[in-house]
């Protein structure tokens, strides 16, 4: 399958590798020069759980993508919230009236965006459990196993997602069909808002952070607030799935020293985060329906004000 990355960042390193593996035709496309400087030099390079690989993948700027002879059958977004309409514009000569986008970001709502660009019956919504890290330019750090849940937020449903859910599975990814996308996305987003803004304001891995002594009361009570919204939104949740889902992240032997996508983007790279669209998204869905949401607003704060001190771009 002709599929384009949207977004090269650690998730779409991942994404890239595995698909270009699995012997599909990959490009990616991103904003971040010295990565696609470092690519084009010397492959998209990464320890992949242990081993050290490097696959020659082209790359190309948002901006000169439109000069691009290719005609996706795929597009998956990985780019920050932020930057997906800028994204989907500058792609959109390479979308064509079959093309399906699978939209994989964190957050919440990013199909208003979508729809704007594709017919609603192309587009796919999901989110992933899989974890990835970037070392530094053109090269990605990858571990642990993941799955990937979707829905085509069209009418055919299951039958029209099926063909690229079979190329996902033959990537190792994954996947698999969702009756209610929007349960699991929450699902995930319970686990973005706790584990992104705390580690990333108490400077910590997740393993560490769920050692401290009130690790467990503060997850319940930024939980408690998103399980509020979904169910105004009549989003059915699981507390005992979500906070097995959290407890998970503390383990050290698979996924626990990692550092979360937000700690990495502001810490390491003093880039812009998207809090605001993950537990900036449940505060302003709870004003929507008069739900109060003090941890979620707090931990915003938080974040934009560090975001602030570092100078962040």
């Amino acid at each position: 399958m002709k599929i384009i990355i949207a977004g090269a960042g650690a998730m779409g390193s991942r994404f890239a590798l595995m698909l270009h593996q699995a012997k599909n035709e990959v490009i990616l496309v991103d904003g971040w020069q010295e990565h696609i400087d470092a690519i084009r030099a010397n492959g998209l390079k990464a320890n992949f759980n242990g081993e050290e690989i490097s696959e020659k993948i082209p790359i190309y700027h948002q901006k000169e993508v439109n000069k691009v002879d290719f005609s996706a059958e795929l597009v998956i977004l990985f780019t920050k919230v932020m930057q997906l309409d800028g994204m989907l514009q500058a792609i959109k000569p390479l979308i064509g009236e079959k093309t399906k986008v699978l939209c994989l970001l964190n957050g919440i709502g990013h199909e208003d965006i979508i729809r704007n660009y594709v017919p609603l019956n192309n587009v796919l919504l999901g989110n992933t459990m899989w974890t990835a890290g970037l070392e530094g330019p053109g090269k990605a750090k990858l571990f642990g196993n993941g799955s990937i849940d979707l829905q085509n937020l069209g009418t055919a449903g299951k039958s029209d997602a099926q063909a690229v859910i079979e190329v996902l599975n033959k990537a190792g990814l994954n996947a698999r069909y969702s009756e209610n996308i929007l349960s699991s996305i929450y699902k995930k987003a319970c686990v973005n808002g706790t584990m992104n803004g705390l580690c990333t304001i108490l400077d910590s891995n997740m393993a560490d952070f769920g050692e401290t002594t009130v690790s467990e009361q503060i997850v319940k009570s930024i939980v408690s607030e998103f399980f509020a919204v979904a169910n105004a939104q009549n989003i059915e949740l699981h507390m005992d799935e979500v906070l097995a889902q959290i407890h998970s992240c503390y383990n050290r032997e698979t996924i626990g020293l990692h550092h979360p996508s937000m700690y990495q983007d502001l810490i390491i790279n003093h880039r812009l985060t998207e809090i605001d669209y993950i537990n900036g998204a449940i505060v302003r869905k709870g004003k929507e329906f008069d739900i109060p949401t003090p941890y979620c607003s707090f931990l915003t704060q938080l974040v934009h004000a560090k975001e602030q001190l570092i100078g962040a771009k």
